[in-house]
């Protein structure tokens, strides 16, 4: 395995707060009570701002792979509750 994974929410309702990534390729799951909301994967950028990483977004239970730089990520929730969202290394 190339790394642990990161857990960005556990039970939550808001973001979960910035996590520390290695760098690299990873699988973004997330389960919740939807509602309607979405949970979005993040990163920050050089100068501190919060991006969305492309195409690492659900609105249901499911995953998306993605590739991000060493730094931090953390999940937005909106709507959501009881999320669950984690980073998986690949």
């Amino acid at each position: 395995m190339r790394g642990d994974n990161v857990t960005l929410a556990a039970n939550a309702s808001a973001d979960g707060g910035a996590k520390a990534w290695q760098g690299g390729h990873g699988l973004f799951t997330a389960e919740a009570t939807w509602g309607g909301g979405t949970a979005k994967l993040q990163f920050k950028t050089l100068h501190g701002t919060w991006v969305d990483v492309p195409s690492a977004s659900l609105t249901a239970n499911g995953a998306k792979e993605f590739y991000c730089p060493i730094g931090e990520i953390q999940v937005a929730i909106t709507t959501a509750s009881a999320v669950y969202a984690y980073a998986h290394p690949i």
